[in-house]
């Protein structure tokens, strides 16, 4: 089985990182989120678990538990891998301009969100602060759904946690929560597109 991981500097229990190929191994039973090696078959689900900016495609193999977002495995091994952070900073960005008319965003916002000149991100976060805690003050205070307030935070999340990638992650929450499925199959589209695209540019 195909599927994707993000990796930080060392595995989660602090063992080094495998080279390309190499297989892992567990011993032992298999329990989603406890124990084993697990991956999620959409780069979007592996997103939430990411611990840090370097994308891997694997290979899982023998005993394997699924579910809708993850599957655990006894033997996994990277395929491919690169340095996503430039890529989850455009994603944000993407996911942030697609709900950008349901608030009232500032105009550095809008320039950092559409051309993504970093020398505009701080600017762009001092900016997008105070804008995106009043629509989260409203929705709070409505205990309702609230477009605006998860617009806001989108854009936020863009500029001031998309080098990290389990905050990148909160771009792409945003967008799908003010909308409905229909918003994370087209966010699924666009990520393993970019994936792709990236991936071809690292190999030419």
């Amino acid at each position: 089985m195909l599927a994707y991981h993000f990796v930080s500097e060392t595995l989660r229990d602090k063992r080094p990182i495998p080279s390309d190929g190499e297989w892992l191994e567990h011993t032992g039973p298999l329990v989603l989120c406890e124990s084993g090696l697990h991956a999620s078959v959409k780069p979007l689900d592996a997103l939430k678990y990411a611990p840090g900016n370097t994308l891997c495609r694997v290979e899982l193999a023998g005993e394997i538990l699924e579910e809708a977002d993850k599957c655990v495995a006894a033997r996994r091994r990277i395929i491919w891998r690169f340095n996503a952070e430039s890529l989850l900073r455009e994603f944000a960005r993407w996911c942030a301009i697609q709900v950008i008319d349901e608030w009232d965003a500032p105009d550095v916002v809008k320039r950092y969100l559409e051309i993504g000149d970093e020398s505009l991100r701080e600017e762009a976060r001092v900016a997008s602060v105070a804008a995106s805690y009043a629509s989260h003050a409203a929705y709070a205070a409505s205990h309702a759904s609230s477009a605006s307030a998860y617009a806001a935070y989108a854009s936020y999340a863009s500029s001031a946690y998309a080098s990290y990638a389990s905050y990148a992650s909160y771009a792409s929450a945003a967008v799908y929560n003010a909308y409905d499925d229909n918003a994370r199959k087209k966010q699924n589209k666009k990520f393993e597109e970019m994936i792709n695209a990236t991936k071809k540019q690292t190999t030419s």
